[in-house]
């Protein structure tokens, strides 16, 4: 019986703990949903997510569409259309969210790609490759969900960037937040315990 009560007593602690976790997780992604962007940045990030055959999933349809409004307002900046071809891919998402930016009238000069990448560390890393030498200020553009560990990330490797919040499909909205809970654990260990 004793041990009973002391296995329930520390799931119970353990579930808080889990719980009070996920509170502060929230609330980290949450101060990044209505951020606004710096005008005339020199560059964007657009971080790739899945492409069914050449048609852009959902949640990177809303990443173009919301780079696309910047860089009509901002004439000047360059944009790194980032993400490699994965499984059920049949080109890689830095075309896929080339050939839209393009349809949405951005002239291909413009357009930059980083199309080896395989998740958001390399997101990063091969874009900033990509750079000019002479660009300074840089935003990262995800959803609001992904925005958070992107521009992060993006400022642990030493960029000076800003985040451009996309909408969340709705469809996404519990599957994106579960699996953005671990990759921002992922995250943390890898920041704060394994390097």
């Amino acid at each position: 019986m004793k041990n009973r009560k002391r296995i329930y007593t520390i799931l119970g602690i353990l579930i808080g703990i889990g719980l009070i976790f996920c509170l502060f997780l929230q609330f980290k992604i949450s101060q990044y949903w209505h951020v606004e962007a710096p005008k005339n940045a020199d560059y964007l990030i657009v971080l790739g997510a899945k492409v069914n055959g050449t048609v852009p999933s959902l949640a990177l349809a809303r990443r173009i569409d919301a780079a696309a409004e910047y860089l009509k307002d901002n004439p000047t900046t360059l944009v790194i259309a980032s993400g490699g071809q994965g499984r059920g891919e049949d080109i890689s998402e830095a075309e896929s969210i080339k050939r839209e930016l393009l349809k949405q009238g951005i002239s291909k000069s413009r357009i930059i790609l980083e199309n080896q990448s395989t998740d958001t560390y390399e997101n990063i890393a091969f874009s900033k490759k990509l750079i000019p030498s002479e660009a300074k200020l840089g935003v990262v553009v995800t959803n609001a969900f992904h925005l958070y560990r992107g521009v992060s990330i993006a400022r642990d490797q030493g960029l000076e960037v800003d985040g451009l919040p996309a909408e969340t499909p709705i469809q996404a909205v519990v599957k994106s937040y579960f699996r953005e809970y671990l990759a921002i654990t992922k995250f943390y260990l890898k920041r704060y315990i394994l390097d």
